[in-house]
């Protein structure tokens, strides 16, 4: 690395934040008038989507949710009328900046997300640009079809985007990119020209020419750049698998049919706006069969891909140990890495066939060519679970990556190129030279089949010499791809990452060729403006920048893993929009029911991120519209173990909520849920009298009324607690355990507390209780009120001494408590070493009867069991154990993946919340029990079970009780 750069530093974000569109405002209220849709212009908004995956950021103008078409054409031409740029965005994961711009960005996610009926004969389907590809592929599979490109973040990412960047993915191997899948597209012009293109014959071509007019004049244009620059296109063009950087020129030469759509596809937005798309679909293997091959490194591997590429994969991937490293370091995925062969270089090989055993005999033919390899490798062949496992590693690569442990955040910036499969062993070795040079570091993996490899680097873009740095690295990085005559980008798109290095790969005479396709659609340079011609710099306006100075304030939580700084935990969010899934997993449910960026975990850290640059979102903590944003968080702490990047949404509402109150008044419910302890204590000295009260119609409507309460809610019933009955006698010998009492079982279940008493001294141990009562706060940090939160924890650690001492293990019945136990205790308290024993010493019931009594065998059940886990209960701990001691049953047990069930505590309760909570009972959970009513339906959380009763006539167990129901029998 040269000690003097050849470059400039240019300004980062934070130096155009103030930048104003001058007509902003009449611009939205003509919007407004028009539009069905959503129009919003607000400052939380623009911070919400001033970025996406890339090291960019630019401030929008505003934001429109297209309701349809209509609503599209309507916002074009209001645009135009004020000379107004606009960006098209889906789903908002684009990892080179091409979705974020200071123009009116319209989100076709929410809404315009519809696809047609497949055409099994025809192979096709007719999609609006905002659809998953996971619903597309869902929609196909049922004739045995499959859109082939799906790449990492196929759950979230939509098909315009798709369209827009040429994405690929594992199955590109199999069916090719994006560009190779379109058969049409329907356009809208910024001009207001709406048309529809695709492959053109020259009959049609001529045609289109005679008739005149706009589509005249650019399929005469078309044709003009077509026949100017076809055979400077044959000869530069790099003939590649994953030529992705640049326009696709070479579909517009008449050996490619002048295939319109296919010459648009990869052109960032800067065109066109896709209004629908028609796509090719293709046979899909029904079976398939995975391989891993290991590799001294992740070079020897890459040398080998050529050779193992004679065998026709179906897909064949690559990852290095960097990867696994970082996941051990993350702890995510600790069991399903021993699944990968021996090795620091792997490479993933899937067949595909009609039948199982054709896919099977594949594979072991294939295993059994690997003996005669020059260099020494190991392998194995997966089942179809394995198989899923594996994958899961594979996929989780960007994220995993980003934010390790002990290591300073790691950026994309290079992160896309693609060579020849023959060149990759090269290529990785000049890189790795290069990267030592520069002293960076990166894992590696991707689609090494189609030699695209994927990078992420310990880029410092926090200080001039750092942004310089990265700046000639990429350039330098540049020429080796060029002088491997690959592609800048494979996959990812070029956007501001790499535009402006494109005259490397291509050379004066196609820029200006595709200076001049741009012309062609977009004259007035309106579209997403620069990126792909005349575009900003790679090292300009960047998310961070040497002059970022996040406002740095003093926090509840400690933050160990982001140094103790607030701002530095927002930045974790790294906008790959796992949270953006509806289909699986609990994170994110309040994205899952609305569909709304500002609700989901990505568009919120964002908020939360721009509030500490204290430029776009003003007022610091008080802000109203951060506290929106967060208020229809869950807490449900499905984020810190479901984000690639562990960001705690939960941790971060209820810091930010505390400083939000903090000197002010709050909402009474806060008070009445928050410190629930109180007054289940209080109304456990005559419970049935209170119930009376809280039951009786007109008093119930009055505290439902003031409290905020739903009508449709019914008050859950307060009961003698277990604390205060006799207790069944203890044996003379054995182990001690604590039982924690809760709030919830103690005073609303006791039941639970008495059958897991039981349980653990039929299991042989000493049952030792709380002598006085204890809460762990659980509602408190759902408002933040993290000061009397704290009091409890420091009440509880005093009381818990002698257990705490003794290394005794405290069971904790209620997940939602453990959870405190297990995460908010040592974050508040990261000093006090009874802090952490009481962590480590916290078990829940299943968890306890694997680890400490592991003769326990329950007897057996014959019944079907379904499952809900608790929120917490997933992201904090494991369903592991407690589907092991239910399997141990003999029962047929089913864990149900029902994500969140929407009550979350005091949430579900909230009269404004109940549509929410609602809908997210109904996606899985409640659907489930309602369809199971012969079974045993277990849930452990207290809110989990008010959901199912309050919604079903189901009457739901907690493990305790199932084990003691067992032993009774």
């Amino acid at each position: 690395m040269s000690t003097l750069s050849p470059f400039v530093l240019l300004p980062s974000s934070h130096a155009r934040t103030q930048d104003q569109f001058p007509t902003a405002s009449e611009l939205e209220r003509q919007l407004r008038a028009k539009i069905r849709g959503e129009v919003r212009f607000d400052a939380a908004s623009k911070a919400a989507y001033s970025t996406d995956s890339s090291n960019y950021r630019h401030i929008p103008i505003g934001l429109v949710i297209p309701h349809d078409e209509l609503d599209v054409i309507n916002t074009v031409a209001i645009c135009r009328s004020f000379n107004a740029p606009i960006l098209s965005r889906g789903g908002g994961t684009s990892l080179a900046g091409q979705c974020c711009n200071a123009a009116v960005i319209l989100d076709f996610s929410k809404y315009m997300n519809k696809m047609g009926l497949v055409d099994p004969v025809g192979r096709t389907v007719h999609v609006q640009p905002g659809i998953v590809l996971d619903r597309v592929r869902e929609a196909a599979e049922k004739f045995e079809l499959t859109f082939a490109p799906d790449p990492a973040t196929h759950s979230r990412c939509t098909l315009g985007g798709m369209i827009g960047n040429n994405s690929c993915g594992v199955h590109a191997l199999m069916g090719g990119k994006t560009v190779d899948n379109i058969e049409s597209l329907d356009l809208l012009l910024y001009d207001g020209t709406r048309l529809t293109v695709g492959s053109t014959t020259e009959t049609e071509l001529e045609n289109y020419i005679a008739a005149g007019g706009r589509i005249g004049g650019i399929y005469a244009g078309l044709k003009r750049l077509r026949d100017m620059y076809a055979a400077l296109v044959r000869k530069e063009f790099p003939r590649i698998p994953r030529r992705v950087s640049g326009f696709n020129l070479d579909e517009l030469l008449p050996e490619n049919n002048f295939n319109v759509a296919r010459a648009l596809v990869g052109s960032e937005g800067t065109c066109a706006i896709i209004l629908g798309a028609t796509l090719r679909l293709m046979k899909s293997p029904q079976y398939r069969t995975l391989v891993g091959v290991g590799f001294e490194d992740i070079f020897i591997a890459a040398d080998h891909v050529p050779q193992l590429l004679t065998h026709k994969p179906i897909g064949l991937e690559g990852m290095d140990g960097h990867l696994l490293d970082a996941l051990r370091k993350k702890h995510k995925l600790e069991d399903d890495l021993s699944l990968l062969p021996e090795g620091r270089g792997f490479l993933l090989v899937e067949f595909g066939a009609d039948s199982q055993p054709d896919a099977d005999q594949h594979a072991k033919d294939f295993a059994a060519t690997l003996k005669s390899l020059p260099a020494k490798s190991t392998c194995r062949i997966y089942n179809a679970d394995e198989a899923h496992r594996v994958w899961v590693i594979r996929e989780s690569g960007l994220g995993a990556t980003a934010v390790v442990p002990n290591q300073p955040m790691r950026w994309e910036g290079w992160e896309d190129a693609a060579v020849d499969p023959a060149q990759e062993g090269s290529y990785l070795r000049a890189i790795d030279a290069l990267m030592r040079e520069f002293n960076y570091t990166s894992p590696m993996y991707g689609h090494f089949g189609q030699g695209c490899v994927h990078m992420r680097f310990n880029f410092d873009f926090e200080s001039e010499a750092g942004v310089l740095a990265f700046r000639e690295f990429i350039d330098r990085a540049a020429d080796l791809v060029v002088a491997h005559g690959g592609s800048l980008s494979g996959e990812h798109g070029d956007g501001q990452a790499r535009a402006a290095l494109l005259p490397k790969m291509y050379g004066p005479e196609l820029m200006q060729a595709f200076r001049e396709f741009k012309q062609i659609w977009d004259p007035d340079n309106r579209l997403n403006p620069s990126n792909l011609v005349d575009p900003h710099q790679p090292h300009e306006d960047l998310r961070l920048g040497a002059d970022y100075k996040p406002w740095q304030p003093k926090t509840h939580f400690a933050y160990a893993e982001n140094d103790g700084s607030f701002a530095a935990a927002t930045l974790r969010c790294v906008g790959v929009g796992a949270c953006r899934k509806q289909d699986a997993g609990t994170m994110c449910p309040s994205f899952m029911a609305t569909g709304e960026e500002l609700y989901s975990t990505r568009g919120r850290a964002h908020l939360l991120w721009e509030l500490m640059q204290k430029e776009v979102l003003p007022g610091e903590w008080k802000n109203d519209q951060v506290r929106e944003s967060l208020d229809l968080c869950l807490s449900c702490k499905a984020c810190k173990s479901e984000c690639p990047t562990s960001v705690d949404m939960a941790t971060y509402k209820a810091e930010f909520l505390s400083h939000h109150y903090e000197h002010a008044s709050r909402p009474l419910f806060h008070y009445a849920f928050g410190r629930i302890d109180r007054w289940a204590r209080l109304a456990s000295i005559a419970p049935g009298f209170v119930n009376a009260i809280n039951n009786a119609p007109l008093i119930r409507n009055i505290i439902k009324s003031t409290l905020h309460i739903h009508g449709k809610r019914t008050m859950p019933r307060f009961a003698k607690p277990f604390m205060r009955e006799r207790k069944k006698s203890q044996p003379e010998t054995g182990k001690d355990v604590f039982l924690w009492a809760d709030t919830f079982n103690n005073y609303f279940h006791p039941s639970t507390m008495r059958v897991a008493y039981d349980v653990l001294t039929d299991a042989g141990f000493r049952v030792g209780l709380p002598s006085q009562h204890l809460c762990c706060g659980r509602p408190l940090y759902d408002f933040g009120m993290l000061d009397t939160a704290k009091e409890y924890l420091l009440k509880i650690l005093d009381a818990l001494a002698p257990q705490l001492a003794a290394g005794t293990p405290i069971v904790v019945l209620e997940p939602s408590c453990a959870s405190v136990f297990r995460d908010e205790l040592t974050n508040l308290f990261p000093n006090d070493p009874r802090a952490a024993k009481l962590r480590d010493q916290t078990l829940l019931l299943s968890e306890f009867l694997v680890k400490h009594a592991p003769d326990y065998r329950p007897p057996q059940i014959d019944k079907k069991i379904v499952v809900h886990g608790h929120c917490h209960h997933h992201a904090t701990q494991s369903m592991k154990d407690e589907m092991q001691i239910l399997r141990a049953t003999g029962a047929d047990v089913q864990l149900l993946d029902s994500g969140c069930c929407g009550m979350a505590g005091p949430f579900g309760f909230e009269a404004d919340k109940y549509e929410v909570s609602q809908t997210l009972g109904e996606r899985v959970l409640l659907p489930a029990v309602r369809s199971n009513k012969e079974a045993i339906i277990v849930s452990d959380g207290f809110s989990c079970q008010e959901q199912i009763t309050q919604n079903t006539s189901a009457k739901p167990m907690h493990l305790a009780e199932v084990l003691a129901q067992s032993h009774q029998r």
